[in-house]
């Protein structure tokens, strides 16, 4: 059984199930997702959390809002040309693909705790090998799973859907399109890939997620049937993350001076042709300033593997629909765009991602997290102690600290940590550490 499309796009709200009012302005409903979204507080603190670089100095290079302002600028015209393509022969909302996918963009990072990818990994090795693996006798297996095996794109969800303390149930009541295109394995952390250890909802969020999958007719895997198909339109989030974290990374570097500009110009060149090749030679020959000049040969990059992509999502849309598609899109590259997208790939393994830049604020922020959480943890399940108290005043009464279950009040916590920037995670170390004493 095949997914379909009029039941996939869907302008019903988690939360809000039986109100309907789609007569209040101009708006439809997945430009309100994105606008809700925009003007968030979650979303304004992304502009102080490290995307891969160290949060900028003298350049300025990108942070985790800039990064998923392009990510939502990308998905939105991966989405236009999809529903240009089946306008003709789709009904419904299918001509609002793209306004749904840049808001699911906007979303896809949300739940990025501080220092990027160290920070995630700090996280779960505070429980698979650190001081909190005193509590796997205290949760079930899958809670259990959660902790270990931390996952931001789980987080994402959890942020989005959960109903905080003071909050409205449905968390940002977002429709259940916006809601599943964020979900990029739909599956719980127990049937997580052992080797990736990836999965896409917490198991407080999995009935909230099996919910918007029975409404728009997610299919099981063939092949695994405790595990969600992906919702099609994940793809294209997807595919607006690998274009732009990977592209836009390679002329950070050039900013900063860690790739030439040889290297980088030769880098991206080597997507074209001889004929296109010889068209962007010949526009560069016009503009003498070197920043422009890598500007305009990412925008051409970008704008190639876009349609690129939104290709390969149209050939295979009956293998998407069915659950059998297999890979990410930019994976299913061909010809000199598959060449040189792993040709940067290898490229920023080796001289972006190693760098002494990117290794310090992954070292740092991984101690300020394990620190943080051994604090706030220890506080949250041993309250009445006089230390515990002050700790717990430090926290938003938004967080449910006093959950009756240990798993409840270890997502609190991870609510309150995952949910900090960069400078607040550093100020609030330093201060409980002593390292910083507030001036009388």
């Amino acid at each position: 059984m095949a997914m379909n499309w009029n039941q996939l796009l869907s302008p019903v709200r988690l939360g809000m199930e039986n109100y309907h009012d789609h007569n209040r302005d101009n708006r439809n409903e997945f430009q309100r997702d994105y606008d809700r979204l925009i003007f968030s507080a979650p979303f304004r603190r992304l502009q102080n959390k490290t995307q891969v670089f160290p949060l900028p100095g003298s350049v300025f290079v990108h942070n985790r809002l800039t990064h998923s302002l392009e990510v939502a600028s990308v998905g939105r015209s991966l989405g236009m040309n999809v529903s240009q393509s089946l306008a003709a022969t789709e009904p419904g909302y299918v001509d609002q693909i793209g306004f749904i996918v840049s808001a699911a963009c906007l979303a896809h990072d949300l739940g990025n705790p501080p220092f990027g990818h160290s920070g995630e990994e700090a996280i779960a090795t505070f429980f698979s090998e650190g001081k909190g693996q005193f509590l796997k006798n205290e949760m079930s297996e899958v809670e259990w799973n959660d902790c270990i095996h931390f996952e931001g794109n789980a987080n994402a969800f959890r942020l989005l859907a959960h109903q905080f303390n003071g909050r409205r149930p449905g968390g940002f009541v977002l429709t259940y399109s916006t809601l599943a295109s964020i979900v990029k394995y739909p599956y719980s952390s127990v049937y997580a890939d052992q080797k990736k250890q990836k999965f896409g909802f917490f198991e407080a969020e999995r009935a909230d997620f099996e919910k918007i999958a029975q409404e728009l007719g997610i299919v099981r895997q063939p092949d695994n049937p405790n595990r969600y198909a992906r919702y099609p339109l994940v793809y294209l989030v997807e595919a607006a993350d690998d274009i732009c974290y990977q592209i836009m990374d390679i002329e950070d570097a050039h900013k900063l001076k860690i790739l030439t500009t040889d290297e980088t110009k030769d880098l991206f060149f080597s997507f074209f042709d001889d004929a296109k090749r010889k068209k962007r030679e010949d526009t560069l020959n016009m503009v003498s300033d070197v920043n422009e000049q890598i500007a305009y040969l990412r925008s051409s990059v970008i704008g190639q593997l876009i349609d690129e992509c939104s290709r390969t999502f149209i050939e295979n849309e009956n293998a998407i629909l069915s659950g059998t598609f297999n890979g990410s899109l930019i994976k299913h590259l061909t010809g000199n765009s598959a060449t040189a997208y792993n040709r940067c790939s290898e490229v920023a393994c080796k001289k972006i991602y190693r760098s002494q830049e990117v290794l310090d604020i992954e070292l740092g922020g991984y101690k300020i997290i394990l620190t943080l959480m051994d604090l706030f943890v220890n506080a949250v399940l041993q309250p009445e102690k006089a230390y515990s108290r002050q700790l717990i005043n430090r926290i938003p009464q938004q967080y449910d600290i006093h959950n009756p279950s240990c798993y409840g009040k270890v997502l609190a916590v991870l609510d309150y940590i995952s949910g900090m920037t960069d400078v607040y995670a550093l100020d609030l170390y330093r201060k409980i550490t002593g390292i910083n004493i507030v001036s009388m």
